[in-house]
C-alpha cells in the first residue's frame, strides 16, 4: 500500500521511525516532509499536501505527525475528501477505518513512544472499513455536504463583466 507522510518539527523524529518501519513491512511510503529538521515549522505545510496526495492516490492511505496530532489533524481534514482520524490508541486507530473510513490518521510524537506509534500505524494501515450500511452511509453524508458546500461557493464568486 502506497502511505502518504507528513509531520512538523515536533513529529520529524516520529515521522522518520514510520517511514523506517513502515517501509521495512513492504509498503511504498511518501514523504511529504519536512526533509530537515525547523524548530520553527509550521505543520500546515506538510500536512495539507500530504492530504491532498491521499485524496489524489485511491487506495493509498496518509499520517500526519506532530507534537499532539491535533493541529496536524485538523489541518488534513481541511482537504475536501480527507476523514483524518486522531489515533492515539487501538481503538481509535481500527475504529477510525471500520466505522469512518479514516484515510488519514493524526498522531502525537508526545504521546507515545516510538514503537508504541509504529504498533498504532500499522493497525490503522492494516483495518478496513467495514462497509455497512449505516456507516456507508454517514460517509455519503458528509461527501454530499463537501460537494454542496464547493457548488455553493463556486456560485457566490462574482462575475466579471464587460
Amino acid at each position: 500500500m502506497r502511505v502518504h507522510i507528513g509531520s512538523d518539527h515536533a513529529g520529524f523524529e516520529l515521522k522518520g521511525r514510520l517511514v523506517e518501519a513502515l517501509r521495512g513491512d513492504g509498503h511504498e511510503v511518501v514523504d511529504h516532509g519536512p526533509v530537515d529538521y525547523d524548530p520553527e515549522d509550521d505543520y500546515p505545510i506538510y500536512c495539507i499536501p500530504t492530504a491532498e496526495a491521499v485524496v489524489k492516490d485511491p487506495g493509498s492511505l496518509g499520517i500526519v505527525v506532530g507534537g499532539s496530532g491535533n493541529g496536524e489533524q485538523i489541518a488534513a481534514n481541511k482537504v475536501d475528501g480527507v476523514r483524518s482520524a486522531l489515533v492515539y490508541d487501538h481503538d481509535t486507530a481500527s475504529l477510525g477505518r471500520q466505522h469512518n473510513d479514516a484515510n488519514v490518521m493524526g498522531i502525537g510524537a508526545r504521546m507515545h513512544s516510538e514503537d508504541e506509534a509504529v504498533e498504532l500505524a500499522r493497525t490503522f494501515l492494516s483495518t478496513p472499513f467495514s462497509g455497512e450500511e449505516r456507516h456507508a452511509r454517514r460517509i455519503e453524508l458528509l461527501a454530499r455536504y463537501e460537494a454542496n458546500r464547493a457548488a455553493a461557493s463556486a456560485a457566490a464568486q462574482p462575475t466579471t463583466g464587460s
